[in-house]
């Protein structure tokens, strides 16, 4: 159990500083970092359950420290129409209280990229309750600083443009799956079938759209992500959100 909370915690803390990049011009924002762990109260060894948290916030960007915060505690649903807790805090209060030896609870926000305005976030969860393996979630937040507010995707679209939107994605789909050596794999190609995906974010090199486990992939291949380049968004993606033009 302690090697699965050490790779828990190394995934989660690879994959979100290891994709840091701030290209772009000035007026970067500076995140500031809040992070804790804690195990259940009076219990020593190594199967204490713990809650490890690692999140950031901003100098005058309430809106935006709001929204990620909500969006960390939505990670923590485990049922659709779950109350959300009060606050990380009370999450982490309320976890501990019933968790069983072993359990752990890992929550992360760090920013992925800033660039023409925008600050892309990424979001990460690990929960473990026992089985084989934890369940990993992840999520982006692209905020406009200019708008002051967080983007869809029919934000970032032009008009009427959602299914072209989708149909590029299903050709960077089959490159992805090039890529991998995955588009000769019939079994693999039926029992994975492309799916669209709520996470999508504005990247300086290319446009992401990142999977959950068990969406397009196996649990084994974590959380797929495919990249659009930008000029196959011509005409589908509003002008001021191709790098450069913000």
């Amino acid at each position: 159990m302690h090697l699965a909370r050490l790779l828990a915690a190394t995934c989660l803390g690879t994959l979100l500083s290891a994709c840091q990049m701030l290209p772009g011009g000035s007026g970067r924002l500076e995140p500031q970092r809040h992070a804790w762990e804690h195990l259940k109260p009076g219990c020593q060894g190594e199967t204490c359950p713990l809650v490890n948290i690692d999140t950031i916030s901003f100098a005058d960007e309430p809106q935006l420290n709001a929204l990620i915060n909500e969006r960390l505690l939505r990670m923590t649903q485990d049922a659709p129409g779950s109350p959300l807790p009060a606050s990380l805090e009370s999450y982490e209060k309320d976890f501990l209280a019933s968790a069983e030896p072993g359990w752990s609870s890992y929550l992360q926000a760090k920013v992925l990229e800033q660039h023409d305005n925008l600050v892309l976030v990424e979001l990460s969860s690990y929960l473990f309750t026992g089985g084989a393996h934890g369940m990993p979630g992840r999520g982006f937040i692209n905020y406009d600083r200019k708008l002051e507010k967080p983007l869809s995707l029919g934000d970032m679209l032009l008009p009427g443009q959602e299914e072209a939107f989708w149909k590029v994605a299903e050709q960077a789909h089959l490159r992805w799956l090039a890529t991998n050596k995955l588009d000769q794999d019939p079994d693999f190609i039926k029992t994975w079938p492309f799916e669209r995906t709520a996470n999508v974010g504005l990247g300086y090199g290319a446009m992401l759209l990142k999977y959950d486990v068990y969406s397009i992939a196996p649990y084994s291949s974590g959380h797929p992500e495919i990249r659009i380049p930008y000029p196959q968004l011509n005409g589908i993606l509003k002008p001021q959100y191709f790098p450069g033009r913000g």
